[in-house]
This record gives structure tokens, sequence and C-alpha cells, in this order.
């Protein structure tokens, strides 16, 4: 009985910091909403936090698509060439990257370098009481700081996810094209001859969510980031599993909805 009494109350105490932690990221979200209406709208800053996780997300972005159009279509291949359908690449890789591939390759690796980034800044603000001292200093830091990182991954992601879809087909293209010297044109052609407006769509609307997510889950721990600067790593290493657990998850429930549509 002595044993089972500490278990309990451990038991009790986790089930309590679980809800906890679900009431605090509700109202979190629903803060977002009211806030991200209200002026004054910190345009200047939104474009700024785009510059941060766009365009200093090109190389990386451009490298991992090409790598991942071009490994795709060597892994593709020797199953193709057993039926005699090689001339099916470039179909099979351009709905592979549109659908799939391009918007989820880009999530993670914001989830890693973005997620990572916003919970650590934040997380140092938080810490070294900076946060405290906007409120202070009658600035609104959940308005500038939250508000304007998750805007801004939510409107970049989108744009990187496209990017990164057409740059894998140009890995793809550069494998085909030196095994069977397709042209470029040719290989474009029968690749979105498969492609429909509802892909297109779809990929589009899942790099919304996920960008969202991304700069949400970031924003989040980075901004209630304790314990010093132990805290500030542990809010990033959080930000960047969580967000990626996330992003799985909302990548099976809008592929399913899509399937649904599609289907229907």
């Amino acid at each position: 009985m002595i044993d089972q009494q500490p278990k309990q109350f451990l038991v009790s105490k986790n089930v309590d910091d679980y809800f906890i932690g679900v009431n605090k990221a509700y109202r979190f979200i629903g803060r977002f909403f009211k806030e991200a209406f209200k002026t004054p709208f910190h345009f200047r800053e939104i474009i700024n936090q785009c510059f941060e996780v766009g365009l200093k997300s090109l190389p990386l972005i451009t490298l991992t698509g090409f790598i991942t159009g071009m490994v795709f279509t060597k892994q593709s291949r020797p199953s193709l060439e057993v039926f005699g359908a090689t001339s099916w690449l470039p179909s099979l890789i351009s709905i592979a990257i549109v659908r799939a591939l391009g918007s989820l390759v880009t999530a993670l690796i914001c989830a890693g370098k973005i997620g990572s980034s916003i919970g650590a800044e934040l997380g140092s603000m938080r810490v070294t009481e900076q946060i405290d001292a906007m409120e202070v200093s009658a600035i609104n830091p959940f308005k500038y700081l939250v508000v304007t990182r998750v805007l801004a991954t939510t409107i970049t992601v989108p744009v990187l996810a496209l990017y990164c879809s057409f740059v894998a087909l140009l890995g793809s293209y550069v494998n085909v094209n030196g095994h069977e010297a397709v042209s470029f044109i040719s290989f474009f052609e029968h690749g979105f001859e498969s492609i429909t407006f509802l892909d297109v769509f779809t990929s589009v609307t899942k790099s919304i969510f996920f960008g969202f997510t991304i700069g949400m889950v970031g924003c989040y721990k980075g901004f209630n980031a304790s314990q010093g600067t132990q805290g500030v790593g542990k809010a990033a290493n959080q930000a960047v599993v969580l967000s990626m657990f996330l992003v799985f998850i909302e990548e099976v429930v809008i592929v399913q909805v899509s399937n649904w549509i599609r289907y229907f």
C-alpha cells in the first residue's frame, strides 16, 4: 500500500500535467487567431521573418529536393524496367513528388531548421527576460514575436514546397535524360499529363497546414520555455520532435481526405 500511493500520485500528476498542457496549447492557438486580426499589423517584421524562413532555407531545400528527385528516379527505374515501362517514369515521379514528397520533404526540413531556430530564439528571449521587458515597454510580445513568425511560416512553406517539387523534377529529369536522352520539354509534358488541379491544390493545402504547425509549435515551445539555458535547448528539441510528429499526422489525414474527394 505504501508503494502504490506514490505511483498513483505520479500517474495522477502526469495526467493533470497533460491536460494542463493541452489547455495551454489550446489557449495559445486561440490567442493567435485573436491577435492576428488586430492592429497593429507588423508587416515589416512579417517580411523579415519570411526572409529568415524562406531565402535562408533555399540552399538546403534546393540540394535536398534535387537529390530526392534523382534518387527516387534511380530507385524506381529497376522496377519499371522489369515490365518494360520506363517511359512511365516522368508520370510516376511527377505524381509522387507533387502529391507527397515535395510538401513532406519541405516540411521536415523546415521543422528541423526553422522550428528549432524559432524555439531556441524565443526560448532564449524568455529566460533572459527580454519578453518581460517588452511587456513593461507597452509592446505586445505575443503579437510581435509569435503572430509574425507563424504567419511567415504559413506563407513561406507552401512557396518552398512548390519550389522543392520543381527542383526535384529537375533532378529526376537529369537522371532520365542520362539514360533515355529524353528532351526537357518531352519530360515535363509527360510528367504533367498525370497531374490534376486536385493534386496541386492538395499539396498547397498540406503545406499551409505544415507551415502553420511548424511556426505554432516552435513559438509555443519557445514562448513557454523555462529552467534557464537548459530550457532553451529543451524547447528547441521539443519543437522539432513535436512539429515532425504533427506533420506526419496531418499528412495522413489530408491524404485520406483528398483520396476520398478524388474517388467520390
